[in-house]
C-alpha cells in the first residue's frame, strides 16, 4: 500500500511594516502608493524603501568580509533543504558556546537556534543572544553549511569584530537572521528560505518556512 505524505508548514517570518524593528540607525520599512482604486486608479500600485536586513533575512558573504559574495552569486542550496531546530536557554546577552548544546546530536546540515531572546520583532532589544565563533567552527567540522537564530544578528548587537560572521565566512556557511520559533519545537525540518537575486546586494529578506512532514 502506498503511503500518503502530509506536509505541515510552519512560517518562521515576521510580517513586515512600518513597525517592525530593525538595528538602530538602519533604514526602517517605508511603503509609499503611488496609485490606489480608493483615488479613483484602475490598480494599485507601490514603492517599499528599507535595509536589505529587515525580517527574516540572509546575508551574503559580502557584509562581513571586502572579499565575500553579493547574494545574487550565491548558490539556493545553502538555504533549501533538511534542517534541525534546538532551543537553548540562556541568559540574555550571552553567546551560545558549544557546551551549551553538548549532547545535542547533529541530525541535518542546516541549524537554527530558538532562544526566545528577541521576542518581539516590533520593539527592539539590543541584548540578545547570538553565536559564539567556536560554535560556529564546531557545527562546520560536523557538516553544516547553514546557520540560523531567532534574532536580529549571530553576533552581540555592539560587536564590531563580527567574530561569528568572521567565522562562518572563513567556513563558507551561510546564515539566517531574524526569523521566529516560538511555535517550533525541537526537530528535524525542511528548510526554505530562499533569497532575491538582487544583484551586489549584501543580503536579502526571505519568506523562511519549515516544513515537517509526517507519513500517513
Amino acid at each position: 500500500m502506498l503511503k500518503e505524505q502530509a506536509q505541515e508548514f510552519y512560517d518562521i517570518s515576521p510580517e513586515i511594516s512600518e513597525h517592525t524593528a530593525v538595528f538602530p540607525g538602519d533604514r526602517p520599512f517605508s511603503r509609499n502608493t503611488s496609485l490606489t482604486f480608493e483615488k479613483g486608479d484602475h490598480l494599485t500600485l507601490s514603492d517599499i524603501h528599507c535595509t536589505a536586513h529587515i525580517g527574516a533575512h540572509v546575508d551574503a558573504p559580502l557584509h562581513y568580509h571586502s572579499g565575500g559574495e553579493a547574494i545574487h552569486a550565491r548558490s539556493l542550496s545553502y538555504y533549501l533543504g533538511p534542517c534541525q531546530v534546538i532551543e537553548v536557554k540562556l541568559p540574555r546577552d550571552r553567546r551560545i558556546l558549544p557546551q551549551d548544546i553538548q549532547g545535542v546530536s547533529i541530525l541535518a546540515k542546516r541549524v537554527l537556534f530558538k532562544t526566545r531572546s528577541f521576542p518581539d520583532p516590533n520593539q527592539w532589544n539590543g541584548d540578545f543572544n547570538s553565536l559564539s565563533p567556536e560554535l560556529v567552527e564546531d557545527l562546520a567540522g560536523k557538516g553544516v553549511v547553514l546557520v540560523g537564530i531567532d534574532t536580529p544578528s549571530v553576533d552581540p548587537a555592539q560587536s564590531k569584530k563580527l567574530e561569528a560572521h568572521q567565522a562562518i565566512y572563513k567556513n563558507n556557511l551561510a546564515l539566517l537572521e531574524g526569523i521566529i520559533l516560538d511555535s517550533v519545537v525541537e526537530g528535524v525540518y525542511d528548510l526554505v528560505a530562499l533569497p532575491l537575486k538582487i544583484r551586489g546586494a549584501d543580503a536579502s529578506p526571505v519568506r523562511a518556512i519549515l516544513i515537517k512532514q509526517a507519513v500517513l
